[in-house]
C-alpha cells in the first residue's frame, strides 16, 4: 500500500512539473505571432489576413488557462496531506481558488483576443476607414485583454505566496526553492500591476520583475519531474487545531 502511495505522489509531482512548463511555454510561444499581428498596419488589418495565426495565439493562451488551474488541482491532495493545522488546510483550498480565478480571467483575455477577428473583418469590409468606431473597439478589446492578463497574474502571485509558504513549512521541496518563490511573488505582483501606471504590459520594469518567478517555476518544474517530493516530509500527519 505504501509503495502505491509513493508511486502516486511521484506521478503527481511529474504532472505538476509538466503543467508548470506548459503554463509557461504556451504563452511565451505566442509572442512572435502576436508581435506580427500588431506590427505594421496594426491588428485591425492583420487579424483578418492572418486568421489562423490569431486563433493559434488564442488557443495557446487557453491552454495556459487550463494548465494553471490544473497545477492547483493536481497538487492540492499533497498540500492537504501535509497541512498540520486548519489554517494551512484553508490556505491549500484558497490556493486552488486563486488558480481557478486566474484561469478564468485568462479566458476573458482569450475571448477579447478572438473578438479581434470579426472586428477586423468588418473593418476591412468597410474599406479600412482612418477614423471610426472600429479603432475604438480595437482599443477596448486590447485594454480588456491586457487588464485581464494583469489581473490574472496578480491573483496568481497572491496564490503563489500561499503555495510557497505551505511548501516552505512542509519541506516537501527544498526550502531554498520555496524561499525563492516567496521572494519572487511580491515582485510579480508589482510587475503585473505596473500596467496601471506604465500602460505597457511588456514594459522593461515588468519584464525585469517577472524574471525571478519565471526562472523559479522552471527550476521547480524540473525538480519535481526529476526528483519529486521529499518522501520523508510527505508522511501522513494528524491535523491539529490552528
Amino acid at each position: 500500500m505504501k509503495g502505491k502511495e509513493m508511486s502516486s505522489d511521484r506521478k503527481i509531482a511529474i504532472w505538476v512539473g509538466v503543467l508548470y512548463i506548459i503554463a509557461t511555454v504556451a504563452p511565451v510561444s505566442t509572442l512572435g505571432a502576436w508581435g506580427t499581428l500588431v506590427d505594421g498596419p496594426g491588428i485591425l488589418t492583420n487579424a483578418a489576413a492572418n486568421e489562423s495565426q490569431l486563433i493559434t495565439v488564442a488557443l495557446l493562451n487557453l491552454v495556459m488557462a487550463v494548465a494553471v488551474a490544473g497545477v492547483a488541482f493536481m497538487i492540492y491532495p499533497v498540500l492537504r496531506r501535509v497541512a498540520d493545522t486548519a489554517v494551512k488546510e484553508g490556505l491549500a483550498v484558497w490556493y486552488v481558488g486563486t488558480r481557478v480565478t486566474e484561469g478564468a480571467t485568462f479566458v476573458v483575455a482569450v475571448l477579447a483576443t478572438l473578438a479581434f477577428l470579426p472586428l477586423s473583418k468588418e473593418f476591412i469590409a468597410a474599406g479600412a476607414p482612418d477614423a471610426s468606431h472600429f479603432q475604438t473597439g480595437a482599443i477596448v478589446l486590447q485594454s480588456t485583454a491586457d487588464l485581464a492578463y494583469a489581473l490574472g497574474q496578480t491573483v496568481f502571485a497572491i496564490g503563489a505566496a500561499m503555495l510557497y509558504y505551505l511548501l516552505f513549512r512542509s519541506r516537501i521541496i527544498p526550502r531554498w526553492l520555496s524561499l525563492w518563490g516567496l521572494v519572487a511573488s511580491p515582485l510579480f505582483v508589482v510587475a503585473s500591476l505596473s500596467l496601471l501606471w506604465t500602460g505597457d504590459p511588456n514594459s522593461t520594469l515588468s519584464t525585469v520583475l517577472y524574471v525571478p518567478m519565471a526562472l523559479q517555476e522552471m527550476v521547480l518544474a524540473v525538480w519535481l519531474i526529476a526528483k519529486g517530493f521529499d518522501s520523508a516530509a510527505l508522511r501522513p500527519r494528524s491535523p491539529a487545531p490552528a
